[in-house]
């Protein structure tokens, strides 16, 4: 935004300095030329009265040597047509058209005393004539060569000072305009960064207050309803929080009466009722246990999102994830063979360290390990480490029958189950889990299809920087 804006201002700048130079310089070029007009107009007067005179006296030596005298102190040609001879000097001759011309114009007693304008990158030179006489006879003409050069290059030197003031004008003007870009639009990019930063993590810091009026206005406006948002977010996490944990008790009550309860039964059909009972509070046994690990995993993705203080730092290592995930195998290993799936862990690859709460990491593979098995039983599953472009990925995948595009995109949807996974017991809660303390470790939940069928969970957490690792 601020090139877009820089780049109006400085096309708004070059018009303004170009349209200011051409009117100084188209102002120095008339007075130039109104100066050496009126200095070679009095020449070409004073001339006119010397040929006057010297027609009366029928002596032209004395005009003849002024003419010579102001060749060669100005290098101008003057020619001088009387009735009786035609004098001239400094090489401006009779026989040239543009003379020719001027002395014909003067002898219809037509004066033409106007230069044209000097231009500071022009050539050649300029005439002017009169003609001289009485009121009623024209004695004859005056023509008077005006040599431009010395002019031009005056004007030449007006445009390089111009040219440096311009450039000079026009540096002040785009740092100027940099400037007060700069201060209008910091706020703004401030504005928008706290914007995404509240999207994401639920939280942002305050805005400063700088910049016009109007933005010092919208931020404070903005920072009152980010601390109302978040406080917010913050109320629901922990309303869904403690509901959950406070529901715990009377479940657990519940869960006692229903077992003393089966010891009371005798019939078949009251046993069936009483099972069918319990499995349905171990569903909301279940559904609360995900309920409150999905708390506590957004709780610390907003945690881990935000600007993160001295105790966040301590809870992220820089760790090698292949004892984790060796754990985790064996683990897991027992309920894959219940499952008929296969388990293999790969060898670990060189330098595949990452930054991460090993606890979060091991719950994360678990959940991962946990889907795979329920959702694909019978297949080969896989848990591995890959490099990535940035730094080092987990992958857990299996060969079973995958999910479409659309679903894995919604997946991670909190309570989402696929169709076709709906008699499995689940609570559409654990991709959701994964997903959250992966951001909370500043990582991601990436899911790919596994050729030619499966599915693939990777866990991509960035490089430690150097100073990490010491």
């Amino acid at each position: 935004m601020k090139v877009r804006v820089l780049g109006i201002l400085s096309l708004l700048v070059v018009i303004i300095v170009v349209t200011v130079s051409s009117v100084i310089l188209t102002s120095a070029s008339r007075e130039l030329t109104q100066e050496l007009q009126i200095n070679r107009v009095a020449a070409l007067n004073r001339f006119a009265q010397l040929a006057s005179d010297a027609a009366e006296d029928n002596d032209t030596t004395q005009l003849q040597r002024e003419m010579d005298r102001y060749s060669e102190l100005y290098g101008e040609g003057i020619l001088i047509r009387l009735q009786q001879n035609t004098l001239h000097s400094g090489g401006l001759i009779e026989d040239r058209p543009e003379a020719r011309d001027a002395l014909n114009r003067a002898s219809l007693n037509l004066s033409d005393t106007t230069l044209n304008p000097i231009r500071a990158f022009g050539s050649g030179t300029d005439i002017i004539s009169r003609s001289f006489g009485t009121a009623s006879q024209v004695l004859g003409e005056v023509v008077l060569e005006v040599d431009l050069d010395p002019a031009r290059q005056k004007l030449r030197e007006r445009w390089l000072v111009v040219g440096m003031a311009a450039v000079a004008l026009g540096a002040l003007l785009l740092l100027a305009a940099w400037r007060i870009t700069g201060w209008v639009l910091r706020p703004v990019h401030r504005l928008s960064k706290a914007v995404h930063e509240l999207e994401t993590t639920g939280k942002t810091s305050q805005l400063p207050e700088a910049g016009p009026p109007e933005l010092r206005a919208l931020s404070r406006s903005f920072t009152a309803m980010a601390d109302t948002v978040t406080e917010s977010m913050e109320s629901q996490r922990r309303l869904i929080a403690d509901t959950s944990h406070q529901l715990r008790n009377p479940v657990g009550a519940l869960r006692l009466r229903i077992d003393l309860l089966q010891l009371a039964l005798r019939s078949e059909p009251e046993k069936e009722a009483a099972a069918g009972v319990v499995a349905e509070l171990e569903r909301v046994e279940e559904m609360l246990d995900g309920v409150l690990k999905l708390a506590a995993a957004e709780h610390r993705a907003f945690e881990g999102s935000s600007r993160p203080n001295e105790a966040e730092h301590k809870r992220l290592a820089v760790i090698d994830p292949y004892p984790i995930l060796q754990g985790e195998v064996e683990r897991a290993t027992p309920a894959a063979h219940l499952a008929g799936s296969q388990l293999t862990l790969e060898d670990p690859t060189s330098g595949s360290h990452i930054v991460c709460d090993p606890d979060e990491l091991a719950h994360m593979v678990g959940e991962l390990l946990t889907n795979a098995m329920k959702y694909a039983p019978g297949s080969h599953i896989t848990v591995a480490t890959q490099p990535t472009q940035g730094g080092t990925a987990v992958e857990i995948s299996d060969d079973g029958p995958g999910l479409p595009a659309e679903q894995r995109a919604a997946s991670t949807t909190r309570f989402w189950r696929a169709p076709q996974h709906g008699k499995i017991p689940g609570n559409g809660l654990g991709m959701t889990i994964v997903e959250r303390l992966a951001q909370a470790n500043g990582g991601r939940l990436v899911l790919e299809p596994r050729e030619p069928h499966g599915l693939t969970a990777r866990l991509e957490f960035v490089k430690p920087e150097e100073d990490t690792h010491a």
